[in-house]
């Protein structure tokens, strides 16, 4: 369905947000570190509660939410599966970013989750992070990566991406219930994006 020109309502106690797809079919020139040093490690076998929490602490303030609608056991089969690989970055001995790169497509690779909690954003922590997901990413013989954003998160996303050598290809429009309304979130989270009941 085409969504028609002009300004279409959304319902009360929805949310909407517009999805923009990125990719990229080559590997870009690297970029270079900022001058900090964090650590990347392999989660081989997620626990759901260390998940939820890196997940919740990264994403609840751009409306991170599907992952915490899943029961357990449909968490746990996609945390588990041998397609999907999941990283932490490590701050001070701290898990504080999160990477999660998907390879179920043939000679593609998803770049499922991807964020740093809110005490690294603005140090170079998320071009770090970036680095080494194109370089896990770009080993493996693929010939594309790709990503999605959406208006509900950080601002600076979008550039952020597209900085890294993605570009757009494709954008949608996602309408879903607002989490705050049913305790999925915290309703005072994500100030950018007003309560409507």
């Amino acid at each position: 369905m085409t969504v028609p020109d002009g300004y279409s309502d959304i319902p009360a106690g929805k949310i909407a947000a517009i999805v923009t797809h990125l990719e990229m079919t080559e590997r870009p020139a690297p970029r270079s570190d900022p001058p900090r040093a964090w650590s990347l490690r392999r989660v081989e076998i997620p626990p759901l509660d260390w998940f939820r929490d890196l997940y919740r602490r990264v994403g609840e303030e751009w409306l991170w939410f599907s992952r915490n609608q899943l029961p357990d056991a449909e968490l746990a089969a996609r945390l588990h599966s041998p397609q999907l690989e999941v990283y932490a970055m490590v701050d001070d001995g701290r898990d504080e970013g999160l990477l999660e790169l998907n390879f179920r497509e043939p000679r593609q690779c998803e770049i499922g989750m991807f964020g740093v909690t809110a005490k690294l954003v603005g140090t170079g922590a998320g071009r770090w992070l970036m680095n080494r997901a194109l370089e896990l990413a770009w080993s493996r013989p693929i010939s594309r990566v790709w990503l999605h954003t959406c208006t509900f998160d950080h601002p600076a996303a979008l550039a952020f991406y597209q900085r890294s050598g993605f570009r757009a290809f494709r954008r949608q429009i996602e309408v879903v219930d607002d989490p705050r309304l049913d305790g999925t979130a915290p309703r005072d989270v994500a100030a950018h994006v007003p309560v409507i009941e």
